[in-house]
């Protein structure tokens, strides 16, 4: 049933109206404000490398390309392009300007003449991607310059050698994605959009940038804290090292200097930060770092990073049972499944204005940790997560489902087989994204809990993943199959309960793994003129109007907060966001309406934050 706009939505938070421009925006579906002002010339124009910045010389190459959709044999270059599309927005998107669905059968390619000035080359030039889902070549000039598989992770290339005298360049990318139709990690898409399951995105979805570097250059760093020795373990690694460089690192409070460290190419180096102040939800205090190539006494590169001083742990309470630690104290994870759609940018938000909206209102909600499922965000995100003060929990997207049982009771047993056996080239795709989502995300300290699966979807060789997992980064927990088959392995034990709160018996499992309510809720509202479709939405279960939905959902927090002293750690609400047909989230699709004031939920959760 559709709510009715009754006196019910005076107290509804309504933050614009629907009027504006639309630009490039295509169908008929609903829009979020953003959408309806973007600037299809320049949209996303933010630097979008935050733990590892190099001001000044480099080029935002989003906006309008042109693109063309053709037969998946087609190998050469395109000579005839079907129009425009606008980049970085998946062409299924209505922002995209296209709208328009690419079968597995086809290719998707792009074009663009893009200008690269002198100041760009005075050393090497690197073409960057956010994230193209899912294989993608690359040419410039006419010339390939590489191929890249994998939807979630970023990915660059060396251009310097292919580019002609002058400014005038032409960067050409194909590319090729089989949705469901293939088994490489591909989220909540589906060429058949049902249920849970959503809209197809293809091709690219984050920012595409030019960057100017010396010859020798920071390619990245890795920051690790440990706030029991008060020290961030810190390594750089140079591109196209010659042996004679040295690394220096400065850390910051703001402008005053706190430290500074000589290091080298490759060498995990301790930085020792005595009286720094830890960062949490309630604090979230970020320091800032000036990481300087030195040759011969002078500066070759200089890059900005930041860090924060935070532990996750766990530890046996009084009771004997596991308890999640935030910088050795229990903190109490609270916050919503965070699917990351958008209605008008499906992948990717209309603007970076929007990409931290919905963060900020997950804060002003009172809750402290976001679960990011199945999909992995911007760098930006992460950014904004970790100044404001939001835990994350990071799951890795899923994909290959199917073929293996479920069994959504911990200790149950059943004649089906839990972990799916999946083929060499799928397993290779796992492990690969898998490795290059973690790699990526390493610095971002807001990101506490890595999820290797969720439920039973394409779950396969749990324990050598998941040992695997907690092996790459020990710094973070690991919660190997949220709602999924448990294999007695990591350190948590992760049910999914649609709609009431529960948790798993301490008395079973308590002493080995920290206790989690991985999924519940689910409280369904749709709201009339606020919906992806006109009839036939749902929720794990519906309501009429915004005081029943409030009534239902105050219970289930008075029941979460019966559940923690017996032993729960976490728990996560479905969802920040209607998604398409589901209408279960706390805000409607389009950002429009939030269902419960703002105000409301964040008193009803300081309960879970005392106990």
């Amino acid at each position: 049933m559709k709510m009715k706009m009754t006196a019910f939505c005076l107290m509804m938070v309504s933050f614009f109206s629907t009027s504006g421009q639309e630009g490039n925006v295509v169908g008929h579906k609903i829009k979020t404000r953003w959408g309806e002002t973007l600037d299809p010339l320049r949209p996303h124009q933010e630097y979008p490398r935050p733990q590892l910045e190099r001001k000044g010389n480099w080029k935002n190459l989003n906006g309008k390309w042109r693109y063309t959709v053709v037969d998946q044999d087609q190998k050469e270059i395109p000579t005839h392009w079907d129009g425009d599309i606008v980049v970085p927005f998946a062409i299924e998107s209505a922002l995209s300007g296209v709208g328009r669905t690419v079968a597995t059968n086809q290719s998707l390619w792009y074009q663009r003449e893009i200008s690269v000035d002198n100041s760009l080359r005075k050393g090497k030039v690197l073409l960057h991607f956010g994230a193209v889902d899912w294989r993608c070549d690359v040419y410039v000039n006419k010339q390939h310059i590489g191929q890249h598989e994998g939807g979630f992770d970023p990915f660059s290339f060396d251009i310097t050698d292919v580019l002609k005298k002058g400014e005038r360049q032409e960067i050409v990318v194909r590319v090729w994605d089989p949705t469901d139709d293939g088994p490489q990690p591909r989220g909540k898409q589906i060429r058949n959009p049902h249920g849970i399951w959503y809209t197809p995105v293809t091709g690219i979805w984050q920012t595409v940038w030019l960057e100017g570097v010396p010859t020798s250059y920071i390619a990245k760093t890795k920051q690790t804290p440990n706030v029991d020795e008060s020290a961030l373990f810190f390594s750089a690694d140079i591109a196209s090292a010659r042996g004679d460089e040295e690394v220096v690192v400065e850390a910051y409070d703001g402008a005053t200097k706190i430290g500074d460290w000589k290091t080298k190419h490759g060498v995990e180096t301790k930085l020792s930060l005595p009286g720094v102040s830890l960062w949490s939800p309630d604090h979230p205090k970020l320091y800032d770092l000036r990481v300087k190539l030195m040759r011969s006494g002078k500066v070759v590169d200089e890059v900005k990073s930041y860090f924060a001083m935070r532990k996750i742990s766990m530890q046996k309470d009084d009771k004997g049972i596991q308890r999640m630690l935030l910088n050795n104290k229990f903190v109490f994870h609270y916050g919503p499944l965070d699917q990351g759609w958008w209605p008008d940018g499906l992948h990717t938000a209309p603007s970076d204005e929007a990409l931290k909206f919905d963060i900020e209102k997950t804060k002003e909600m009172g809750f402290n940790m976001i679960r990011k499922h199945i999909k992995v965000e911007p760098a930006r995100w992460y950014r904004y997560c970790d100044s404001i003060g939001i835990l994350v929990w990071q799951d890795m997207p899923s994909g290959d489902l199917g073929g293996n049982a479920w069994d959504m009771h911990p200790g149950k047993i059943s004649s089906g087989q839990h972990d799916k056996d999946r083929s060499a080239d799928s397993e290779k795709m796992y492990r690969k994204e898998w490795r290059s989502i973690m790699d990526a995300l390493h610095n971002f300290p807001s990101i506490v809990i890595w999820v290797p699966f969720n439920e039973a979807w394409g779950q396969f060789k749990t324990k050598e993943i998941t040992d695997w997992t907690m092996k790459y980064d020990p710094s973070r927990l690991v919660n190997s199959a949220s709602g999924g088959n448990f294999a007695y392995v990591g350190h948590i034990l992760d049910l999914h309960n649609y709609p009431d709160a529960a948790m798993p018996d301490p008395g079973l499992f308590g002493k080995d793994f920290v206790l989690a309510l991985g999924e519940f809720g689910g409280l369904g509202l749709p709201v009339e003129g606020h919906t992806w479709q006109q009839k036939d939405n749902w929720g794990y279960q519906s309501f009429k109007n915004g005081e029943e939905l409030k009534k239902r959902y105050a219970g289930l927090v008075k029941d979460l907060h019966k559940l923690i002293p017996r032993g729960l750690s976490a728990a996560v609400y479905t969802q920040t966001t209607d998604v398409e047909i589901e209408t279960n989230g706390l805000m409607t699709y389009d950002r429009k309406i939030i269902k419960i004031p703002v105000d409301e939920l964040h008193e009803m959760h300081q309960v879970l934050y005392t106990y």
